[in-house]
């Protein structure tokens, strides 16, 4: 398939700005595959669609607040600079802006205790920087830095942002984007899921920005996805492996979390416990071995997110149950309401 085939138009107004007054009160649109049904409903009743030996799988990944406003030496001009991921001990691959007028060699001042030297170009268009500081460098950035909010929400981060931009199941420091199908989930639900006798089992991704990476070719056989780092757990592993000798449904909370389990796979069926780096690019036609069901927000035209979905229920599916949420007014992207596809 080709990029163009994965756009449409949203509306501005659509977008959302801001998270629900509380977690749990998004719209849930569920997709029937077999049946190819809509239903709108809440996503408090996403509770009713899952089934007594389901496996739950969720991101525990954490966003950290990766955004950092600096000063350059010598000229004192304003540069943002955004982290990525730890190469080595103080050595990151980062984003700046303005990317143009910052070279190697540059120096850039972060607050009172915090610098950093741009010690190499990236073939992403990014920098190589080399921090040094006083004190503990975790510490340092929870307290300067700034939630890493998508470009399409126009304002910059929050109070609100520290606590909505995270999900309930967050507590594995690393990522620099959230993995959003999990910000709808509060304890009230998670409890009505544990009830119902469904496993709920943590996997790890740690969201890059290649999430908002936009495609560049026509080809997507010609897309390269960026790495992002993984772990599935002893633990996790078993208890999804048995729940697939059992007949259960694996329930995949976010896309980040199919790429995983899909990453890991093995030959009879079963996934295996692991952790590295993986590029897993899912787009039509695809033969998913794991996944059963999906929760899911609604993603950008012509992104990866979207082709993973299109790819899991079928594209003429899922662009008609995208124009049907834009008639009924879902929100859509990061903040925005959710889908449950069965």
């Amino acid at each position: 398939m080709k990029l163009s085939d994965f756009k449409y138009n949203i509306p501005e107004e659509y977008v959302a700005q801001y998270p629900s007054k509380r977690r749990g009160d998004s719209k849930l649109l569920v997709i029937d595959k077999e049946n190819n049904s809509l239903e709108d409903k809440s996503f408090k009743h996403l509770v009713s669609y899952l089934e007594e030996g389901d496996c739950l799988v969720v991101n525990e990944t954490r966003v950290f607040p990766a955004r950092l406003q600096g000063l350059k030496d010598k000229t004192n001009a304003k540069v943002e600079v955004l982290l990525l991921r730890e190469l080595e001990k103080d050595l990151w691959e980062v984003l700046v802006k303005p990317a143009r007028k910052v070279r190697v060699g540059n120096k850039i001042s972060i607050g009172d205790k915090l610098q950093c030297e741009v010690v190499d170009n990236t073939v992403s268009g990014g920098r190589v920087v080399r921090f040094s500081y006083e004190g503990d460098f975790n510490d340092i950035i929870e307290n300067i830095g700034k939630v890493p909010l998508p470009p399409y929400i126009k304002r910059d981060s929050e109070d609100i942002d520290k606590d909505r931009y995270q999900s309930i199941f967050a507590n594995r420091r690393g990522a620099v984007a959230a993995p959003t199908a999990g910000l709808h989930f509060d304890k009230k639900i998670i409890k009505k899921i544990e009830h119902k006798g469904v496993t709920i089992v943590p996997v790890l991704l740690h969201v890059g920005l290649g999430t908002f990476r936009p495609i560049v070719v026509e080809d997507l056989t010609r897309h390269k996805m960026d790495s992002e780092y993984y772990e599935v757990s002893e633990d996790a592993a078993a208890t999804i492996n048995e729940t697939i000798d059992n007949g259960g449904r694996i329930v995949a909370v976010g896309t980040t979390v199919v790429r995983v389990l899909e990453s890991v796979i093995t030959t009879n069926g079963h996934i295996r416990a692991s952790s590295g780096w993986t590029d897993k690019f899912i787009y039509p036609p695809y033969l998913f071995k794991v996944v059963n069901a999906l929760v899911t927000n609604f993603h950008m035209p012509a992104s990866t997110l979207l082709m993973l979905v299109c790819a899991f229920a079928g594209s003429d599916l899922i662009f008609k149950a995208y124009e049907h949420a834009i008639e009924e007014k879902y929100r859509f992207f990061s903040y925005g309401d959710a889908m449950f596809i069965h």
